[in-house]
């Protein structure tokens, strides 16, 4: 494919390169390509909304995490955050690549298993798994239940017929610098024990025939910058004592253009292991579980432009919205937007980017540079491959998008869109209900 990624005078294209997909590119016509496949045409195909990933730069980042990892500290283990994009295209790739997974509830079990995931290779999370819960995780043979709190060890008590493997979560008391809705590891949050209450818990754990405690899990928050702050939480992992694994959660957050810059992975990874370093036995083994930081950069969603309106402001509404970027609402973390069809034409306008939910709150990019924009352009919203589908709902009975895998000049639909048929299917009760 090509690699052409020019710096047109009066657009800032050239400083948005670095959070687009790597393989990413400009046509000579000026559009945008995306795994050697252009935007023009995956629109065509497979209609707007739609998440597209760069499947070569989201392998590649992973194999940064995993010998990344294996290179510095070989008794370790790199678990998928599979909350970040649970597909089942996306537990594929993870299993192909080497990766365990953590799950955290009943469906994203049956999404890894339907994917064809090893059981024993995943982690099964949350802080109120109910009995409902437990028993398919239990009956389904997942190697590894990370415990929350007491009330769950309660359950297992009860349903644990054979020996399980167990993790503790413990708050390590790290205040993340990060937006205060992803921050988890502060002494307020609501996930894990302190480690006052985590001593005990061990101990119930040590004393039970079926109970494996392995160690303890911690995780401070998402969209983490600041690599220290990963390393202090390793080091007070020590304070519940000596355990054989430390799992330190999350890994760092995505660039975006508003001022956050991600760490290299070599980065953060280099801070992880002096940690443990000074911190942990030799013999320990040390997990991380990225999410973000693996599929964020790789994703893209792309929109058409339904209407433009010169008000108050300039407008530019397109196909989607709040339905299918909640995460934006939740966090006001900072997107971008281009006009992914007429890349090489000066921005000078300055528009709201909304969508077409009833909400004045739907606001996707506040202050979006662009060409003067027409209906039927084509907008790509970068690095918005995390949480973007996992958060997608049927708001004014919007349908969920379809996602689809870009590799080699390819593209292959891994998670069709939902259709109007699909949403009335659980409203079937009602049907019935007419007809009495």
């Amino acid at each position: 494919m090509s690699v052409h990624q020019p710096a047109p005078a009066g657009t800032r294209l050239g400083e948005l390169w670095r959070i687009l997909p790597e393989e990413s590119a400009a046509s000579a016509d000026g559009v945008l390509e995306i795994g050697g496949v252009s935007v023009t045409e995956l629109a065509e195909r497979f209609g707007t909304p739609l998440h597209v990933y760069d499947e070569t730069g989201l392998r590649r980042q992973i194999r940064r995490f995993v010998e990344g990892l294996r290179e510095r500290w070989p008794n370790s283990e790199v678990l998928y955050a599979s909350k970040s994009l649970p597909a089942v295209g996306m537990y594929r790739v993870a299993q192909e690549e080497g990766l365990s997974v953590d799950i955290a509830g009943g469906g994203e079990l049956v999404l890894a298993l339907a994917a064809g995931m090893d059981p024993a290779r995943l982690y099964f999370h949350g802080n109120a798994k109910t009995d409902a819960e437990l028993t398919m995780a239990l009956e389904a043979g997942v190697g590894t239940v990370i415990v929350d709190n007491e009330d769950e060890l309660d359950r297992l008590e009860r349903l644990l017929t054979r020996p399980q493997r167990l993790l503790l979560r413990v708050i390590p008391g790290v205040e993340a610098k990060t937006h205060a809705s992803q921050a988890t590891g502060g002494l307020e949050s609501k996930f894990g024990l302190p480690m006052d209450q985590a001593a005990h818990a061990i101990e119930r754990m040590n004393a039970h025939p079926l109970m494996d405690f392995q160690g303890v899990h911690l995780h401070i928050g998402s969209q983490i910058l600041d690599t220290e702050q990963f390393a202090e939480a390793v080091a007070t992992s020590s304070a519940v004592g000596t355990c054989g694994t430390c799992d330190v959660g999350g890994g760092p957050g995505s660039s975006d253009t508003d001022g956050g810059v991600a760490p290299p992975v070599d980065e953060y990874l280099d801070e992880i292991v002096a940690a443990a370093k000074r911190n942990l036995p030799a013999d320990a083994r040390i997990m991380i579980e990225p999410g973000r930081s693996v599929v964020a950069r790789a994703g893209v969603t792309l929109y058409r432009v339904v209407t433009v309106k010169r008000t108050g402001h300039t407008f530019v509404a397109v196909d989607g919205g709040l339905a299918d970027q909640m995460d934006i609402a939740l966090t006001q973390q900072r997107y971008e937007a281009i006009l992914a069809d007429r890349l090489a034409e000066p921005w000078t306008e300055t528009v709201q980017l909304v969508g077409r939910q009833c909400e004045s709150g739907d606001l996707l990019v506040d202050g979006a540079p662009m060409p003067p924009a027409r209906v039927g352009d084509l907008v790509v919203m970068p690095a918005t491959g995390a949480y973007a589908y996992t958060m997608s709902n049927n708001y004014n009975g919007a349908l969920k998008p379809a996602i689809v895998f870009v590799r080699d000049g390819e593209a292959r639909l891994v998670t069709r869109r939902e259709t109007y048929e699909d949403l009335l299917a659980t409203h079937a009760p009602a049907f019935a209900d007419a007809t009495l």
